[in-house]
């Protein structure tokens, strides 16, 4: 194997890439447990009274390309996952953590091999398809007041739309545990997340205690492909608006993501019509 002077240890080959992997976990670990953040970690069988927001997805994919046994084994992740996090309510001061809350994605707990992002390219992996989960509550917390204080962002692009363009369909990262989703609760009040899977869909709630004075709505501008050398990418900018709750005037608007996401599915099911000259 030829070494280049700038390639990263992690890159040499997959053993490094994993020794890596492991280093980035208990450094993590070693971080939160000097923190002086409180977790959430309680749970509530009954439901918080009022609906903040409510997000719905397919679990399964299908069409040229999209590996429908991957797509399966994502649906039962999801579903392992999310009843891991069903029901856990955040108190004021509180941060919540996807890791902290799902835990390692292994074998012994019943997960499957998902798709995953290794060094920009789709392939088999152990919890693959967790992403999708993590989309659904980063869309949840766009539509209220609540503080996110970690995110990634991967390729929203990594298969074709089907139906209505929807803004952080797919685009939030998430690795046991180094690459985490956290947002944090700077509310006086509680909020709890509900998280079930039925028909081969995906249906995420936050809802709270009191109801919230504003609302909160997500929107995408500019929204386009564009090729660059050999490659096309999806570009756009979205942002959130924030409104008065009875006159639905618009009180703020703020950039969320500047979009530049590489197509990682056949080039010919983008749409032509959306293919950008420039």
């Amino acid at each position: 194997m030829l070494w280049k002077k700038d390639t990263l240890f992690c890159d040499m080959n997959p053993l490094f890439y994993k020794i890596s992997e492991k280093k980035e976990i208990l450094k993590r670990k070693l971080r939160d447990k000097k923190s002086r953040e409180t977790f959430a970690q309680n749970r509530h069988e009954e439901k918080l009274p009022h609906l903040v927001a409510e997000h719905c997805s397919g679990l399964i994919k299908r069409g040229k390309g999209i590996d429908p046994t991957l797509q399966y084994n994502k649906a039962v992740n999801i579903e392992l996952a999310g009843k891991a996090i069903s029901g856990i309510v955040i108190r004021p001061g509180e941060v919540f953590s996807f890791w902290k809350t799902v835990g390692n994605t292994t074998k012994r707990r019943g997960y499957l091999d998902g798709r995953v992002i290794e060094g920009n390219k789709v392939k088999p992996g152990i919890g693959g398809g967790l992403c999708n989960l993590a989309n659904a509550l980063h869309n949840l917390v766009l539509l209220s007041p609540l503080e996110v204080v970690e995110f990634h962002n991967h390729s929203d692009a990594l298969a074709p739309d089907h139906g209505e363009r929807v803004p952080f369909a797919t685009g939030t990262s998430v690795s046991y545990n180094n690459v985490d989703y956290r947002f944090k609760n700077n509310t006086d009040q509680s909020f709890q997340l509900l998280v079930w899977c039925a028909d081969e869909k995906q249906y995420t709630e936050l809802r709270s205690e009191r109801d919230i004075p504003f609302r909160y709505r997500l929107v995408e501008e500019g929204h386009r492909f564009r090729k660059e050398g050999e490659k096309y990418f999806r570009v756009s900018k979205i942002y959130r608006e924030t409104l008065d709750r009875d006159s639905g005037e618009v009180l703020k608007k703020e950039l969320l993501l500047d979009n530049h996401s590489e197509v990682m599915y056949d080039y010919d099911q983008i749409p032509r019509e959306l293919i950008a000259d420039t």
